[in-house]
């Protein structure tokens, strides 16, 4: 079966060697790298060809791409790379990346045109000083071609085995079979319905509630049309870590990588996979850097043999090669079916995943797991705000070169505060004078991280360096869907004058700025048990009019789940100290009655405190347990731990923390649960200003803004209740606004809800 592989592709599997370098080097944007390439090829001569096509045939095998630049009257070939800073620091693995793909662009040519020879440059352009660095290299044809014959012989052995590997893996999965005796009710329905909504190119979004295996039921789907339509990778993205966990398992159950010969991969932050955080990533520091690339080959092999790339799989191989797990991980993206890791893969600006879909023009397909934490999380990925007082600091300390642009930085921020004197001001626009001074002092810290590389990689300046970056980036989509605003600083100046403000841009619509991740996509599955309602997630994501959905019925039975409401209680902000007696006698009453296992479930870390403070005054032997801020993975692990078959207690936390969802507790390790606020977020400025732009937007700005996004949090820390036809448990909703019907109506509509007398 013939092989295609763009130039690109052969060269980055086949002629990389030596270290691992990753020392900052400031990089220009795609946008301004196409900038730079025009601005070469436009200095070139009459004669001079752009972008020209050129391709070649190697047994099976055909390699083909476009040369940047061929100067017909000189028979000089050029590849052309934009860069920032000095071209004498650029490593030398990345030369001779370069040069490699200058090489087989060589041969290509002088087969095409039956020459002897040719010269070849590497053109380095600086995009900032628009000067260019010239390297030359004079060939001739026979040389390049035993150079494109060495790759190409290397490369195919690698393309055969994957191309043996997709049959094998086509063919299991046309016959895959579901993994349990019996489907879930609503499970065969959500299946199928993933399954149209792939086979026909479509985005779906399915409500589905809590407990029928969401997880499995859209993998089982999109597995099962991937033959058909000759999908690529399947990207299975998550909020939170226990959804990995969940994808893992599921994938294991349809029988990965054993019984389906399914690669699988797990993606973790990279300081999570670091073996060395106290080293750079270079091989004049950490000893998994030194010859990386020597001993990649050998690691990838490994790795697509096992074929199960979890986090603990990915480390052994790794390690056992001498390499890091992390950059194996990432070498393995490109030859993996299944990828498992967080949002930010996809959907964050300058995300990885899309930014392969896009080269190598994957057909993908995406299922996004608990799909309601979208919305936040894309805001959170387009905005960005720098806070003054790391500055200062930094400016104060500052070495004597970078003095005069973080001086002239400080100067417009100053000027920022004086004209803007106010608590929080709303701008209509970033400010142009602010930001341009913030260009300049990024471009002279860039260039001073580039000269020192080997200074900490995780100091207090890169950190705000790269702080300082992503601003620009969010800077340069700024439009109709975000604000920026202005907030005092109550941080301690340095020097005299006003406070310096915050800047932040923050986003509130993320749908405009997704476009283009739903548009890369060949399908989409966002599934969650709170997604009501739908047009409401689906204008806020961006998500295209045809978009498909499905609003599955509950398999449990009203019977199941003791729903009350407690109209007595306001948990409104100025309410609360008055209620939390109340409250806390219905916790109390409760749980005298029916002891067993409880959550109970706060607006914040500061209502939490107060109403476990009052119920252990009131009750002093009844057994608690508290979320706390900021608690690590095992201070999680020994929370959930508490909650075990005939165990007894209230577990108290946060509504939207780690405990509202993505937590599995069957049976009688949870009886019920409270909920002591519509989880609405707060009142401020800055959600003022967002109600007033979705108003205007929508209609319905104060459902956008507090009701919807409070009311999923709710509904989601309820699903933690029942998770099977078995369970059986009570809910109490301790707020007065529960009982209204623009509430009621958001609500499941399998609770039978009680409205309560006080105990």
């Amino acid at each position: 079966m013939p092989i295609a592989v763009a130039v690109r592709t052969l060269c980055h599997f086949t002629a990389r060697s030596g270290d691992l370098d990753l020392r900052f080097t400031p990089s220009p944007s795609g946008v301004e790298g196409i900038a730079g390439h025009q601005s070469v090829t436009a200095r070139r001569g009459a004669g001079y060809q752009r972008e020209l096509p050129l391709s070649a045939r190697f047994g099976g095998l055909t390699v083909q791409g476009r040369a940047d630049g061929f100067d017909t009257a000189a028979l000089r070939l050029e590849e052309i790379k934009t860069h920032r800073g000095d071209a004498g620091r650029i490593p030398a693995n990345q030369q001779a990346l370069h040069w490699a793909q200058a090489q087989v662009y060589g041969w290509m040519l002088c087969e095409q045109l039956s020459l002897p020879g040719i010269e070849l440059a590497l053109v380095y352009f600086n995009i900032d000083s628009a000067e260019e660095t010239l390297l030359t290299r004079r060939c001739d044809a026979a040389t390049l071609q035993a150079f494109f014959s060495d790759l190409c012989t290397r490369y195919m052995a690698w393309a055969r085995s994957e191309q043996a590997q997709r049959r094998a893996r086509d063919a299991a999965l046309s016959g895959l079979s579901f993994p349990f005796a019996a489907f879930r009710t609503g499970q065969r329905d959500m299946a199928a319905g993933v399954y149209r909504a792939h086979t026909r190119g479509r985005h779906l979004l399915a409500q589905a509630p809590t407990g029928i295996g969401k997880t499995i039921a859209s993998l089982f789907g999109t597995l099962r049309a991937t033959p058909a339509q000759g999908t690529d990778k399947v990207f299975y993205l998550t909020a939170k870590t226990t959804g990995r966990q969940l994808a893992l398992d599921a994938l294991q159950r349809l029988g990965a990588p054993v019984a389906l010969p399914l690669r699988v991969l797990e993606r973790v932050a990279r300081d999570k996979a670091c073996e060395h955080t106290d080293k750079a990533c270079h091989g004049d520091a950490c000893p998994l850097a030194r010859g990386f690339y020597d001993r990649l080959p050998a690691a990838r092999e490994a790795a697509a043999r096992a074929g199960w790339l979890d986090q603990a799989a990915l480390r052994d191989i790794a390690l056992a090669h001498g390499i890091c797990p992390y950059y194996l991980g990432q070498e393995m993206q490109r030859w993996c079916d299944v990828m498992v890791g967080d949002y930010n893969h996809f959907f964050d600006i300058g995300a990885h995943w899309h930014a392969l879909t896009q080269e190598h023009a994957w057909r993908v397909a995406l299922l996004v797991d608990e799909a309601h934490n979208l919305i936040d999380r894309a805001r959170q990925m387009h905005s960005a705000a720098l806070d003054p007082a790391t500055f200062q600091r930094l400016r104060h300390d500052a070495p004597p070169h970078l003095k005069k642009p973080m001086d002239a930085l400080q100067r417009r921020w100053s000027a920022l505060a004086r004209e803007h004197a106010g608590e929080h001001e709303l701008l209509d626009d970033v400010p142009g004078e602010w930001l341009a001074a913030l260009q300049t002092t990024c471009a002279a810290l860039t260039e001073h991280m580039a000269l020192h590389p080997t200074e900490a990689p995780d100091s207090p300046l890169q950190r705000w360096t790269f702080d300082a970056l992503h601003f620009l980036r969010v800077a340069e989509t700024f439009a109709e869907h975000s604000l920026c605003d202005l907030t005092r600083s109550t941080a301690p100046q340095i020097g005299r004058g006003r406070p310096l403000p915050t800047v932040s841009i923050r986003n509130l619509v993320p749908g405009p700025l997704l476009a283009d991740r739903w548009k890369a996509a060949h399908s989409a599955t966002l599934f969650s048990a709170t997604l009501t309602p739908m047009d409401h997630v689906a204008d806020m994501l961006g998500l295209p009019e045809n978009t498909a959905r499905i609003d599955l019925p509950s398999p449990f039975a009203a019977e199941q789940l003791d729903v009350r409401v407690a109209p007595w209680i306001s948990t409104r902000y100025h309410d609360r100290s008055a209620s939390l007696d109340a409250l806390v006698r219905v916790i109390a009453a409760r749980y005298t009655e029916r002891p067993g296992n409880y959550l109970a479930f706060f607006s914040s870390f500061d209502y939490l405190q107060q109403a476990l403070d009052r119920l252990t005054t009131r009750h002093p032997g009844m057994p608690v347990w508290s979320q706390s801020r900021g608690m690590g993975e095992p201070e999680r692990t020994a929370f959930i731990g508490r909650f075990v078959e005939g165990g007894q207690g209230i577990g108290f936390a946060v509504l939207g923390g780690a405990f509202g969802e993505g937590i599995d507790l069957p049976g009688e390790r949870l009886v019920g649960a409270f909920i002591a606020t519509l989880g609405m977020p707060q009142v401020n400025a800055v959600n003022e200003q967002m109600r007033a732009r979705l108003q205007a937007r929508s209609g319905h700005g104060y459902d956008d803004t507090y009701l919807f996004p409070g009311l999923m949090k709710v509904v989601q820390a309820a699903g933690r209740v029942i998770r099977s036809e078995q369970d059986r448990g009570s809910l109490w909703l301790l707020d007065d606004r529960f009982a209204r019907a623009d509430v009621r109506r958001l609500l499941p509509t399998w609770w039978r809800v009680k409205v309560a007398a006080p105990p």
